[in-house]
C-alpha cells in the first residue's frame, strides 16, 4: 500500500497529492511517469510525476478529474491509500543526458498549459537545481485555474497567460511565446506540456520561428504499458506509443491532427474495433513488441 500524506484540491477539477512511493522516486527523472491503482476495481492511470524527494521518498502527483476513476481518487484524503502504484515509467527528459556544456548555453523555454504546469515544474526544478536558464510560461482558460505559480517563480523566471485576461498576459500560450520573441526574447528550444490542441498550435508558431521543439504526449495516454493501443501516434511517419518510446517527442514531427482524431475515435468500443481492424498488428505497443515493464 502507498500511503498519501498530503491532499489538495488546486481548483474545482485538479488536484494535487503526495505519495510515499520510494521504489519510484528513488531512480525516477525529469519526464517520467508513473501509473496508480486505487484498489482491485480501480483502473490503472498514468499520471507524470511532478515533484519527488528521494530524501523522504514521496512523489507528487497532479490530476484533473474526467472520469469514474479521478472522481474516485479526489476523494482520498491524508492517510489513506493507493493499492498500486508502479514506476517510474516512459523515458526521461533528453535534457538529464545532453552535455552539460552545451547546456549551459541554452536559453529553454517550458510551457505548461492547464494541468502541463505539473509536468514542466520537475523539468524547470531540475534545471535550476543544475545551473542552467530557463524560462516558464503557465497558461489557462482563467486565473482560477493558472497552478504552481510560486513553485515556478522559485525556480525560474515566469510568466502567465490566461485566456480570458483575467491574470497575466490576455491570450493563448502561441501569442505570449510570439510576443515574447517580438520583444527580443531568444531562445534555443522550447519544451510544450498541456492539451493536444495548445501543443498543435505552439509547435505550429516555433516551426516557423525555427526554434526546436518537444512536446510530451502524456495527455494520450490510457493504460501506460503499451498494451491498449490508446496512445498510438505518428511521428516523423512512423508508428510510435507515447506510453514506451515517450513521453516526450520532437513537436515538429508529430501528427497532431491525426491524433487528435485517434483520440476521438478510440472513446467508443465501436471505435476501438475500427482502429484494430485499420492498424492491425501495429495497433498497440505489445504487438510491436514494446511493451513496458513494471516498477523499476
Amino acid at each position: 500500500m502507498y500511503k498519501i500524506v498530503k491532499a489538495e484540491q488546486l481548483s474545482e477539477k485538479n488536484f494535487l497529492m503526495v505519495v510515499e512511493a520510494p521504489w519510484v522516486v528513488r531512480s525516477c527523472q525529469p519526464g517520467q511517469f508513473l501509473i496508480v491503482k486505487i484498489d482491485e476495481q480501480g483502473e490503472r492511470i498514468p499520471l507524470t510525476i511532478c515533484d519527488y524527494d528521494r530524501e523522504a521518498g514521496t512523489v507528487t502527483i497532479v490530476f484533473q478529474t474526467i472520469g469514474a476513476s479521478t472522481e474516485r481518487m479526489a476523494k482520498l484524503k491524508a492517510g489513506d491509500c493507493f493499492m498500486d502504484v508502479t514506476g517510474p515509467l516512459g523515458r526521461p527528459s533528453d535534457l538529464v543526458e545532453m552535455d552539460p556544456e552545451e547546456l549551459k548555453k541554452m536559453n529553454i523555454l517550458f510551457v505548461g498549459g492547464g494541468v502541463g504546469a505539473a509536468p514542466v515544474y520537475p523539468q524547470v526544478k531540475w534545471m535550476s537545481e543544475h545551473g542552467f536558464n530557463c524560462e516558464v510560461i503557465i497558461g489557462a482558460k482563467t486565473k482560477e485555474l493558472i497552478m504552481l505559480e510560486e513553485e515556478m517563480k522559485k525556480v525560474a523566471v515566469t510568466y502567465i497567460a490566461t485566456d480570458d485576461g483575467s491574470y497575466g498576459y490576455h491570450g493563448m500560450i502561441p501569442s505570449l511565446i510570439e510576443y515574447l520573441v517580438n520583444s527580443g526574447k531568444h531562445y534555443d528550444r522550447v519544451v510544450a506540456i498541456g492539451p493536444v490542441i495548445m501543443m498543435k498550435f505552439v509547435c505550429q508558431l516555433t516551426k516557423k520561428l525555427g526554434i526546436p521543439t518537444v512536446v510530451s504526449m502524456n495527455p494520450i495516454m490510457v493504460d501506460g504499458t503499451g498494451m491498449c493501443g490508446a496512445c498510438r501516434l505518428m511521428v516523423g511517419g512512423e508508428v510510435k506509443f507515447a506510453c514506451v518510446d515517450g513521453p516526450e517527442f520532437d513537436g515538429h514531427l508529430v501528427d497532431f491532427d491525426l491524433a487528435m482524431e485517434r483520440q476521438r475515435t478510440y472513446k467508443t468500443e465501436e471505435g476501438r474495433a475500427l482502429l484494430r481492424y485499420r492498424e492491425g498488428l501495429s495497433y498497440s505497443g505489445k504487438s510491436s513488441g514494446k511493451e513496458c515493464g513494471g516498477d523499476k
